[in-house]
């Protein structure tokens, strides 16, 4: 029994871990844990669709668990990921320009933030934002992008949800 009860709480405390997001209504979300190389990964999307059903923003928020002594480079990291939606897009026929990146928080972390605006044909048609965070053991990636207009429309809606985040 005691054992039982060992293991149980064992279970919710790792569930407790996990970073807690409020979801605005109308968002649907999907939530994914998996190991990877041994460290839990924590995976939470939601993606907020127009009237016809279409995607129109997509919200993402990665944990990662750090090796206990691993320093993790946020900066580094968000540039790795930038580099990776640039080159994305402009393979997809897009252009994209990033603004530098910056400080800003993400629940109660200090944080770095960047911003890509997506053209096409000069033609602004995307924005995504990376943010990333890092605490003694995990590192956490917040990636938000949708088409201009609604990305636009969202910023109450992100800012709220970002507001809620329980790392």
């Amino acid at each position: 029994m005691f054992v039982m009860l060992g293991i149980l709480s064992a279970v919710a405390s790792a569930y407790a871990e996990a970073p807690q997001v409020t979801w605005p209504s109308g968002w649907e979300v999907e939530a994914l844990t998996q190991e990877d190389a041994g460290n839990k990964v924590s995976r939470q999307r939601a993606v907020k669709n127009d009237q016809s059903g279409t995607p129109v923003m997509v919200m993402e928020l990665t944990m990662t668990q750090v090796e206990s002594g691993h320093k993790v480079n946020v900066q580094g990291v968000l540039l790795e990921m930038r580099k990776a939606v640039q080159k994305h897009f402009f393979q997809s026929g897009y252009q994209s320009v990033c603004n530098k990146i910056h400080p800003a928080t993400l629940s109660r972390l200090s944080a770095l933030e960047t911003t890509c605006t997506i053209t096409q044909n000069g033609r602004h048609v995307l924005s995504q934002t990376l943010v990333g965070a890092v605490d003694a053991d995990n590192a956490y990636v917040l990636s938000y992008a949708g088409q201009a207009e609604a990305y636009k429309e969202s910023q109450e809606e992100i800012e709220a949800i970002r507001n809620s985040l329980k790392l």
